[in-house]
């Protein structure tokens, strides 16, 4: 079956006045507070004019940095059923959101679409549920990001811009962050970036799935994967998966039947410690035939450097890549919740 936007539920849009409830499906709130940066965060929510609110066991806190099943699946559940609640927002990421999938309490979600946002582990949840509820959930910045004092600016405007309800372009940042920013808010320092790298040239929509890459794939053999038929891939890794991981991680994924019928491939920035290169990447890409049609960019502002733009799980991506000599590649990309959003748009999408 095709998949369209008859299938795709899109949550309401945050308005000045709603409600974000945090959560923390994997690392506790507590993990995050042994450095206090909630007047960075508190102050950010309130000029957005978004009210927050914490699950009842955000605080809990075990060996493994995180709380029971039972605790972080009560918070996510009161969290969909809060009539109160607009929005969903992770603490921070981990390595255990997975274990929620065979206990989510899928008519329960389906029944109350929300803006559902967080990255890193929670890539398993966003994907999980709009592969079985048709909701658009955003693989963007945790709660906790927001309190990152200086340089989040674009991350902020981008996540506005995904959760607005309107189609939004991608222009590039001129410079990123890769530092331990929660430990030391003083000195930082910006690093250049020559922008994204055209490892294939061509142009494609597809409907949008992705994020951590390693942790998609946890879903392989759960019965929520989402479709690849269709799908604009968007990939990325922390500095914990240097290319070797990064390759046959996406070796695997690109191993599914229904893989060649992917649009477009776009992969995140990579941290400084994983040693991954352009010029890996580009082989990395080069072993899979059935890239060779479709457009393939890399050295995006999504994944674990800052900032960070924000995917829309589930909604329509249109992205354009011309390589270019002497000078950045060009390349247009582009979101929207719906296809229809993206046509009435036309070419406007910005270069990038």
């Amino acid at each position: 079956m095709t998949w369209t936007d008859k299938h795709v539920t899109v949550p309401a849009r945050l308005r000045p006045g709603a409600q974000v409830r945090v959560v923390a499906p994997s690392c506790s709130r507590s993990y995050v507070m042994e450095h206090d940066n909630t007047r960075w965060i508190n102050e950010r929510f309130a000029a957005l004019g978004i009210k927050l609110s914490f699950g009842w066991h955000v605080d809990e806190r075990d060996d493994f940095d995180s709380s029971s099943i039972t605790s972080r699946l009560e918070d996510l559940h009161a969290a969909f059923a809060d009539p109160a609640v607009d929005g969903i927002m992770s603490v921070i990421g981990g390595f255990n959101a997975n274990e929620l999938l065979p206990y989510l309490d899928w008519d329960l979600i389906a029944a109350n679409p929300k803006v559902f946002c967080g990255y890193s582990d929670f890539t398993v949840l966003a994907n999980a549920i709009h592969a079985r509820t048709g909701m658009i959930t955003y693989v963007g910045p945790h709660w906790s990001m927001f309190g990152m004092r200086d340089h989040f600016e674009p991350t902020g405007q981008w996540f506005t811009a995904a959760t607005s309800g309107q189609a939004w372009s991608i222009e590039p940042a001129t410079a990123y962050t890769d530092d331990l920013w929660f430990m030391n808010q003083d000195g930082r320092q910006t690093l250049p970036t020559d922008g994204p790298w055209v490892l294939r040239e061509g142009a494609g929509t597809g409907r949008v799935i992705g994020g951590n890459l390693c942790t998609l794939n946890l879903l392989q053999g759960t019965g929520l994967m989402p479709r690849l038929e269709g799908a604009m891939l968007f990939l990325e890794d922390d500095a914990a998966g240097d290319i070797h991981e990064f390759a046959r991680n996406l070796a695997a994924l690109l191993q599914r039947p229904d893989a060649a019928g992917i649009t477009g491939l776009g992969i995140g920035r990579f941290q400084q410690d994983s040693g991954v290169t352009r010029s890996m990447l580009q082989q990395a890409v080069d072993k899979h035939p059935l890239l060779d049609s479709v457009p393939v960019v890399a050295n995006l502002d999504f994944g674990h450097t800052s900032p960070m733009f924000t995917l829309p799980i589930g909604g329509q991506a249109r992205l354009a890549a011309t390589p270019a000599q002497g000078q950045p590649d060009r390349v247009q990309l582009r979101f929207a919740h719906r296809r229809e959003q993206l046509d009435q748009a036309g070419g406007s999408a910005e270069n990038c």
